[in-house]
């Protein structure tokens, strides 16, 4: 069973996600090499993709994690050398995704799209009426990481759109949070959805602290730890406050008006968390 989304803090461990190893035909992919291969030493999973569910998504179905509010999917995906995701169709979904690295993910879409995007940088789609993409990692050698993320749209059969933004230098996310997904409503992040969201990332140098991250009234927060560690403190503007750890893959839902607190407490390398503000 997921966790009750009636608490106004609720702690989502990563023990507790889905895991999904799909068979490599399932996308276009070769079969996995022989454990004893060489091509195999390269390899950190013995299955071409281990990918993570937060919510209910192909094979997995848990009625306690449907969404949290317009967030529908969030997949933590690990690819293996040479392998991705080969052409495939969606329709009618917001289709974010945040490459972690350490190489990088190509993109190809009917739209005519093309490029291929490095480690912070954020790509969109808008499926809409109907759009057919692929995702690979090309790198012979070492496995890329990254969150897919899906929104539902606040309208069906918009024009399909394609886009998506690379920081200029990894220290644009260095102990702030710089928010890069909003509402293409409101244009305030790099990358524009269709739909009232705002994404925040911020890389936090070990043993330092993020700035606090207010959550208003009517809105609610999904936060991620994608990498390192985090002691979190929730201040509740009606209750008394919450203190948590959370460590790489680890989640928590946030659905009361309040600040968030996150220190980082490895003290040898940095922490990268994601922040996904939606209306309750």
């Amino acid at each position: 069973m997921g966790p009750s989304f009636l608490s106004k803090f609720v702690k989502v461990p990563a023990s507790t996600l889905f895991v999904s190893e799909p068979p490599p035909a399932w996308f276009g992919n070769r079969a996995n090499p022989p454990a004893a291969s060489p091509d195999a030493a390269k390899w950190t999973n013995a299955n071409w993709l281990k990918s993570r569910f937060h919510f209910s998504f192909a094979e997995y179905h848990d009625s306690q994690r449907m969404s949290f509010g317009a967030l529908r999917v969030l997949n933590d995906d690990l690819v293996q050398p040479a392998r991705g995701f080969g052409e495939h169709p969606h329709r009618d979904q917001e289709i974010v995704t945040i490459v972690l690295g350490p190489r990088s993910l190509t993109h190809q879409d009917s739209m005519g799209t093309a490029e291929t995007l490095t480690r912070g940088a954020v790509q969109f789609m808008t499926a809409g009426t109907g759009v057919r993409h692929q995702e690979h990692n090309h790198d012979p050698e070492n496995p890329l990481r990254f969150l897919q993320i899906w929104f539902s749209p606040r309208a069906r059969g918009l024009q399909p759109n394609y886009g998506s933004y690379s920081p200029s230098s990894e220290a644009e996310y260095k102990n702030v949070w710089s928010q890069v997904v909003s509402d293409v409503n409101v244009g305030k992040g790099k990358v524009l959805i269709n739909q009232d969201v705002n994404l925040f990332m911020t890389e936090v140098d070990a043993g330092a602290s993020a700035p606090p991250l207010n959550v208003d009234s009517g809105r609610q927060v999904y936060l991620v730890c994608a990498e390192g560690s985090a002691d979190v403190r929730f201040d509740s503007v009606d209750a008394e406050p919450v203190k948590d750890t959370m460590v790489q893959h680890d989640a928590a839902m946030v659905v009361d008006a309040g600040t968030l607190h996150l220190s980082n407490s490895d003290s040898s390398k940095s922490s990268l968390y994601v922040a996904i503000d939606l209306k309750r």
